[in-house]
């Protein structure tokens, strides 16, 4: 088996346990409907990560299930990590003690405004860096941003994508130097 297809067929085994653990992840969450249970973190907690994630990373027509990823693994390595847990605790407990209120309530500016006040510390830096992975490697999220994946497999760009641009009006013949 190749490593395409291990990761393709280990996609399909926890997309397919995911479905069939929602209604046990639902009640583990105090309702909220979470892929999988949670291990370390409480659904306030997760809320609020949701919440800090989609304002780290925002992109309106992404749901809350592609944001979802980046709260599992922050809460699966708070899991092996006290350090971890511990970082995630004091970090959501500032959120809330940094703006007008608790931050999952604040409008979506004054969330922003909270945030950049404490984007150089840990608790920010951790949650970006691995939102950055789990949001931009995620094969939903490149589904809904049009991105087919890696090209070479298919010969490289020049044989997949490279010449797709059929939104683009086609240059002036001026454009393109003559051989």
């Amino acid at each position: 088996m190749r490593r395409r297809e291990f990761l393709q067929k280990s996609a399909l085994v926890i997309v397919g346990t995911a479905v069939s653990t929602a209604p046990a992840a639902r009640a583990a969450t105090g309702g909220e409907q979470w892929p999988a249970p949670l291990k370390t973190l409480s659904p306030a907690q997760a809320r609020t990560l949701l919440k800090m994630a989609r304002q780290i990373y925002p992109h309106p027509g992404l749901d809350d299930a592609c944001y979802m990823t980046t709260v599992l693994d922050l809460d699966s390595e708070a899991a092996v990590s006290p350090e971890t847990a511990k970082l995630l605790s004091d970090g959501i407990a500032q959120l809330h003690s940094s703006g007008s209120g608790r931050f999952d309530d604040l409008s979506a500016e004054q969330q922003t405004a909270v945030l950049v006040k404490i984007q150089s510390g840990s608790f920010f830096q951790k949650v970006r860096s691995v939102e950055v992975v789990s949001l931009y490697n995620n094969h939903e999220v490149w589904k809904r941003f049009d991105y087919r994946g890696a090209s070479y497999p298919f010969g490289g760009y020049i044989h997949h994508g490279f010449n797709d641009l059929n939104w683009l009006p086609d240059p002036p013949d001026a454009a393109s130097p003559k051989g």
